[in-house]
């Protein structure tokens, strides 16, 4: 608990720099500055990942650990358009921002965590926001679980670090390892949303799970923020990926199957046509190329590079959209005219040199209205795409 004089000093100077503000400790000897100094930081972080409950005025936030790895708003509202129910459980509470936003679509959650401090933090916070339905358990969630009632829904997202605080990847070095437990989890619920890490390689992950309905691949503003993968009903190839880039004026969806990408056909083009396409992160991640390109009737520049063709527009295109200005090669004449334009916003798909370097040979500054493709033709040509956003 917090002294009158520690939180008015929080509230006074939480625009502040809280790393200044920690060096002015003997001016304020009322103040516990240290601890006002990390809700200072915590408020600010959550500001622009959590504003709903930067909003809410006291609000106490966990140590920079937790703040940097729980979901932000965005992606706790997605998972809760996903689960509905009378009954779940949150098997890694962690700060608790998934279990508040997916508890309010249930009659009752159990939140779990085995760390005492964020059991305090979530109880105070979810009384704060007036989420009276959820339980607070104290104990590690692989022991807890046997001891739960059926359920709904089971949530998890297992820690992505090792016992040396280095980011891991695989199920199998995760804690708790969700291949071990998922006959356990389907015992004690219909389904269980898994919360993976966005570099989590997906078709592996398809393997080591036995009881996948669907997954979803989340991102924010076309930055790839997480997977999830729903276990229930046994589905293999025939459950549905969903692409989601969720931006400020909306989420943009796309759905496929393995089977239907399998089956799909897909043409290449040896030129970039009228427009120019490039699928959002998503489903870049996804790996769905064939059943993209079928969709929308479009032609692939090259097996391995993710940009996509047409004569004619495609609308409602999962991505952005380009029209096709000019098409260059590599020759000094047609780099001292790309150098002319003196900016222009470059993206590289497999190409053999990286952005930074290509712009420093172009000589152009970043941002304007043109935007420069380089990438490689199914024809094998280095090109650089001269576009405009439409």
């Amino acid at each position: 608990m917090l002294s009158t004089e520690t939180k008015e000093f929080i509230k006074e100077h939480r625009n502040e720099d809280p790393r200044a503000l920690a060096l002015q400790a003997k001016r304020y000897p009322a103040v516990d500055m240290r601890e006002a100094a990390a809700q200072i930081e915590g408020w600010q972080t959550a500001r622009e990942k959590l504003p709903a409950w930067a909003a809410t005025e006291g609000i106490t936030y966990p140590p920079r650990i937790s703040m940097e790895q729980c979901s932000s708003e965005a992606t706790a509202l997605y998972k809760a358009s996903i689960a509905r129910g009378e009954a779940l459980a949150d098997l890694t509470g962690g700060f608790g921002i998934d279990c508040s936003y997916m508890a309010r679509s249930f009659g009752h959650t159990i939140y779990i965590e085995r760390n005492t401090l964020l059991c305090n933090i979530a109880r105070e916070n979810f009384a704060l926001l007036g989420l009276e339905q959820i339980e607070i358990v104290n104990g590690n969630s692989e022991e807890v679980l046997p001891t739960l009632p059926s359920l709904d829904w089971i949530f998890i997202d297992p820690a992505r670090r090792d016992s040396a605080g280095r980011k891991v990847v695989a199920f199998s070095d995760c804690e708790p390892d969700v291949t071990a437990l998922e006959q356990q989890l389907l015992q004690k619920a219909r389904k269980v949303m898994v919360k993976c890490s966005p570099m989590l390689d997906i078709t592996a992950a398809g393997r080591q799970l036995h009881s996948i309905e669907a997954i979803h691949v989340v991102a924010v503003n076309n930055e790839c923020k997480e997977l999830l993968f729903i276990l229930g009903e046994e589905k293999g190839s025939k459950a549905p990926v969903t692409c989601a880039n969720i931006r400020k004026d909306g989420t943009e969806t796309f759905t496929f199957t393995a089977a239907e990408e399998t089956e799909a056909t897909i043409s290449y083009s040896d030129t970039a046509k009228r427009y120019l396409y490039e699928p959002n992160a998503a489903i870049q991640k996804s790996g769905c190329t064939r059943a993209l390109s079928q969709r929308f009737g479009l032609s692939k520049l090259h097996p391995c590079s993710q940009l996509y063709t047409s004569d004619t527009l495609t609308g409602q295109f999962p991505g952005r959209t380009f029209t096709v200005e000019r098409i260059f090669g590599l020759s000094k004449k047609e780099i001292k005219e790309i150098q002319a334009l003196g900016q222009a916003n470059i993206t590289v798909r497999n190409f053999p040199e990286k952005t930074d370097s290509l712009r420093k040979k172009l000589k152009l500054n970043d941002g304007g209205s043109n935007y420069i493709f380089a990438t490689t033709l199914s024809s094998g040509n280095k090109v650089l795409i001269l576009c405009k956003k439409i």
